[in-house]
């Protein structure tokens, strides 16, 4: 896979490549991802549609609003996984500096989430 509009390789936040050993949801969490994802996928077409028929304004903004929430749902499915997994076993690990580490990338995802 590679980034978009680049001949780079895609990679996470943390530089690691998209999907690598980094990456981690529970099977039931992927496919509430991937089912939100598609409909997300289906909005989107719907979207175009809408500005290809020159709808009106209010209802485009409208359907604008319900991506943006179903995307909003996305990233708190994947942060939820993250604070369960990634963060708990490097916590729980005994490793000081592989949980601080992790502590301030959660810190730094949830201010990205948040856009503070």
């Amino acid at each position: 896979m590679e980034a978009v509009g680049t001949n780079e390789p895609a990679t996470g936040t943390a530089g690691s490549p998209v999907g690598g050993p980094q990456g981690y949801t529970k099977a039931k969490d992927n496919e509430k991802l991937k089912n939100r994802l598609r409909r997300i996928e289906g909005q989107v077409r719907g979207l175009q549609r809408m500005v290809e028929e020159e709808s009106y304004c209010v209802d485009v903004l409208t359907q604008v609003a319900s991506v943006v929430s179903a995307l909003e749902k996305v990233g708190m499915l994947v942060l939820k996984d993250h604070v369960e997994h990634c963060v708990r076993e490097s916590i729980e690990s005994g490793d000081r500096q592989r949980a601080d580490e992790k502590v301030a990338e959660l810190t730094a995802a949830v201010e990205r989430f948040l856009r503070v």
